[in-house]
C-alpha cells in the first residue's frame, strides 16, 4: 500500500510539473485562494500582487504577496505583514498598496475599519528591506487616524507623480482626499493652499483611488457600486495633474454574467518600455454568495486612438505569458 501511495504521489507531481510547463497564459484567478483589492507592481524583473486577505473582518489580520517572472507562474510569500507586527491593528487589513524609495520598501494600509474619529485605527505605513519583507510599522501608529472632507481612512494608493513628488490617494465612503507625502512618509506636506487633505471627488466615486501616468495625462480611476453585489465596478477621468479637475467618463471594468461579477476595486501596471497595460482586479465566481469570496485576475487593458481606455473584456484566460526584458 505504502509503495502505491509513493508511485501515485511521484506521478501526481510529474503531472503537475508538465501541467506548468505548459501552461502559456495566466488563468483567471491568477492564484488560488480568497484575495482582493489587489495592488500590482513590477520591482526589477518582478511582477508583484498585494491584495487583501477576503474574510471576514476578524480574520483579516495579515497580507500575503505575490510574484512572477512571467505573469503565468506565480510564488507565495505568506504572512509578509500581520497584526503581531502592528500593534494597533486588530482587524480588517485592507487595500496594501507599496513602493519602493531609496531602497526600501514602504507598504501602505487600512486596519480596523473605523466608523469615526474617537475609534483607534486608520491607514499605516510599513518598512522592508525586499518586496517579500518581512514589514515593520514604520511609525508605531497610523498615518491617517480620522476622517478628513468625509473620507474614510482606507483604500490608499501611494504615487509617485513624475517630478518626483509622492501622494497619498485614499477614501472611502464616497469621498477621495489626496495628500502629500513628506521624505520619510511619516507625514505630510501641505498643498499650495495650506491644506493637508484636498478632496478630489469626482462623480460616482465610492473607494479603490488608482492613478498612473500615459502621454503626460493622469488617469485616475476608481470603484463603484457596493462590493458585496454584482453592481461593482472601475469608471475613471483623465486631467492634467495629479489634483483634476476629474470628469468622470465612464466605466471601463464591471461583471460579465457569463463569466463573473462584482469585477472591481483593481490597479494598473505597464509593461517597462511598452504602451502595454494589464489590470488587476477582484470579482466574484459565479458560483459564490458570500460577499467575502472574492478572486483576484488579470486581464489586458487597451486605448484607443484618442488615449480613452477601451471597456475591458473579463476572461477566464487571463494573459499570455510576458516577461520583462528592461
Amino acid at each position: 500500500m505504502r509503495i502505491q501511495l509513493i508511485i501515485c504521489a511521484l506521478l501526481c507531481a510529474n503531472l503537475n510539473a508538465f501541467a506548468q510547463v505548459g501552461k502559456t497564459t495566466s488563468g483567471n484567478p491568477v492564484f488560488p485562494g480568497w484575495y482582493a483589492d489587489p495592488e500590482g507592481i513590477i520591482f526589477g524583473k518582478q511582477y508583484w500582487i498585494y491584495p487583501t486577505f477576503s474574510d471576514k473582518y476578524e480574520k483579516q489580520v495579515f497580507f500575503d504577496a505575490f510574484s512572477s517572472a512571467d505573469l503565468v507562474h506565480w510564488q507565495k510569500h505568506e504572512k509578509i505583514l500581520d497584526t503581531s507586527t502592528v500593534k494597533w491593528a486588530k482587524k480588517a487589513m485592507w487595500a496594501p498598496s507599496i513602493i519602493e524609495k531609496d531602497k526600501k520598501y514602504y507598504l501602505f494600509f487600512g486596519a480596523n475599519d473605523i466608523q469615526s474619529d474617537q475609534e483607534k485605527g486608520g491607514i499605516g505605513v510599513a518598512v522592508a528591506n525586499n518586496p517579500a519583507g518581512p514589514f515593520k510599522d514604520h511609525l508605531g501608529k497610523p498615518l491617517i487616524d480620522k476622517f478628513y472632507n468625509g473620507a474614510q481612512p482606507i483604500d490608499q494608493f501611494v504615487f509617485k507623480a513624475p517630478d518626483g513628488q509622492h501622494y497619498l490617494f485614499y477614501g472611502g465612503w464616497r469621498h477621495c482626499n489626496v495628500a502629500r507625502l513628506n521624505q520619510d512618509f511619516s507625514g505630510f506636506l501641505p498643498h499650495a493652499d495650506g491644506s493637508i487633505f484636498k478632496e478630489i471627488t469626482p462623480e460616482g466615486y465610492v473607494e479603490g483611488p488608482f492613478m498612473f501616468v500615459r502621454n503626460g495625462k493622469y488617469y485616475f480611476m476608481w470603484s463603484e457600486g457596493g462590493w458585496t453585489g454584482p453592481d461593482y465596478s472601475v469608471a475613471y477621468a483623465i486631467a492634467d495633474s495629479p489634483f483634476g479637475p476629474f470628469e468622470r467618463i465612464g466605466k471601463i471594468l464591471k461583471q460579465d454574467p457569463a463569466v463573473a461579477t462584482g469585477a472591481g476595486h483593481h490597479s494598473v501596471i505597464q509593461v517597462p518600455g511598452k504602451d502595454e497595460y494589464y489590470i488587476i482586479y477582484h470579482r466574484r465566481p459565479l458560483s459564490e454568495t458570500d460577499g467575502n469570496h472574492r478572486v483576484t485576475c488579470i486581464d489586458q487593458m487597451t486605448f484607443d486612438e484618442k488615449g480613452f481606455i477601451n471597456p475591458v473584456k473579463i476572461t477566464h484566460d487571463g494573459v499570455p505569458m510576458k516577461k520583462i526584458t528592461k
